[in-house]
């Protein structure tokens, strides 16, 4: 009878432990989610009374559905709102080509009585200054642009930001993943190659890249890196079969982009492939495989242009942001993905940035053709003939974005390989 008992004891005993596992087993275990911001964007105030009457605006390639202008947009409306500007005083026009519809949108903006006017590509530049000089009493600010210095337009100005350093960071959380990966085993260390999704061939990109695999470079010394250019700023489809390309045919176990849209972060959530984004966090696109994103934040920049417009003080032809003037921001980890020791990596680079200990470009730390570079000439002066009149090198780094703001490292460095140079 006791027997009886207790084997009847002992299976159910059994059977509510078969149930504990079963349920266990088909609960996944919580997300840890986002951490807080590494490098996180300030609130923006002001102590300067701006007139109830002043206007600004901005003018952008895309709209918010790309990250990129996305990010200006945002930074704009952050700002303004700041620093108190009537909602009706801010104007903000979207897909804006980078052809005359930018200079007829410029002067339909001060047609609007705009005081300062913004736009954020590249290909604005012309039209941008053409209309700088038609209204002489009107400030316009292009961010990426090179002529501002050599223009000779006193309200026309350019500005970026030192992002070599955002993308450093990046890239450090990429190397130390990369590390991960070596040591559960799942590559070899040899076969560390991430994959870079790439508008064009400008150095705005070259540089981006670079430091991006320089920061990689500095924790996982193996790592190489392969490069596939779209030949466009925003394509969703152009850039998520780059991602695929460089994941399928190249190999890549990393991957990473400057273009501006969901297509390489949504390639790799597919393939179940780390990434690291741009211009803002892509976490809810790729739970399972987003790491981090850096970007420039564009308020600070904001913020400066108008409070000096309103005191009718000088605004510099050229102005750089960076880690000091919270220009350059980083975001949270996915704690679910990123290695172990990842924040205290990047933080401690941080600490070095802020000290001006850590040189992104130092000569050091990279070769060109198997030699360290002593010297370049880089195309400062951009006079659209691609003429090199610029020292760069000296103290033993490259000197970006210091003689312009906009990036001129241009030059391909040894463990990055291009797979289409064609834009």
């Amino acid at each position: 009878m006791f027997k009886k008992i207790l084997s009847v004891v002992l299976a159910v005993v059994m059977v509510a432990a078969l149930a504990v596992a079963a349920a266990s087993c088909g609960t996944k275990a919580k997300r840890l989610g986002e951490s807080a911001d590494l490098l996180p964007r300030k609130d923006i105030t002001t102590d300067v009374t701006i007139p109830a009457d002043f206007k600004v605006g901005l003018i952008t390639l895309h709209d918010e559905n790309s990250t990129y202008d996305k990010n200006f947009i945002d930074a704009f409306k952050s700002a303004t709102k700041g620093m108190g500007i009537a909602d009706e005083n801010v104007f903000i026009v979207s897909n804006i080509p980078e052809s005359e519809e930018c200079y007829n949108a410029a002067k339909d903006l001060v047609n609007k009585g705009c005081n300062v006017i913004f736009a954020d590509s590249f290909g604005h530049e012309a039209h941008m200054l053409r209309a700088a000089k038609e209204f002489p009493n009107v400030q316009f600010c292009h961010a990426t642009g090179t002529q501002a210095h050599t223009a000779g337009a006193a309200n026309y100005h350019n500005a970026f930001a030192a992002i070599y350093e955002g993308r450093y960071l990046a890239g450090i959380v990429a190397g130390m993943k990369l590390n991960e990966m070596i040591a559960d085993g799942k590559i070899t260390a040899d076969k560390a190659v991430m994959g870079y999704v790439g508008a064009f061939t400008y150095a705005e990109v070259i540089s981006g890249l670079t430091s991006f695999y320089l920061g990689a470079k500095s924790v996982c010394p193996s790592v190489t890196m392969k490069v596939r250019y779209t030949g466009s700023w925003y394509d969703p489809a152009l850039e998520q079969e780059a991602a695929v390309a460089l994941i399928e045919q190249d190999k890549c176990v990393l991957i990473s982009q400057h273009a501006d849209s969901l297509g390489a972060p949504t390639a790799c959530q597919k393939a179940g492939v780390p990434n690291v984004s741009y211009n803002g966090s892509t976490y809810t696109a790729g739970k399972d495989t987003w790491l981090v994103s850096s970007a420039i934040n564009w308020a600070p920049y904001y913020q400066y242009v108008i409070e000096k417009a309103v005191k009718g003080e000088t605004i510099e032809a050229d102005w750089t942001g960076d880690i000091a003037s919270n220009s350059v921001v980083l975001s949270g980890l996915n704690q679910d993905v990123v290695a172990e020791g990842t924040e205290a990596a990047v933080k401690e680079a941080i600490a070095k940035f802020q000290a001006g200990t850590l040189k992104v470009f130092a000569t050091n730390t990279f070769t060109v053709e198997s030699k360290t570079l002593t010297t370049y000439t880089a195309d400062v002066d951009d006079m659209g003939d691609h003429v090199p009149e610029t020292e760069a090198i000296k103290d033993g780094y490259f000197h970006e974005s210091e003689y312009r703001s906009a990036p001129y490292f241009d030059f391909a460095i040894d463990g990055i390989e291009f797979m289409n140079t064609k834009f």
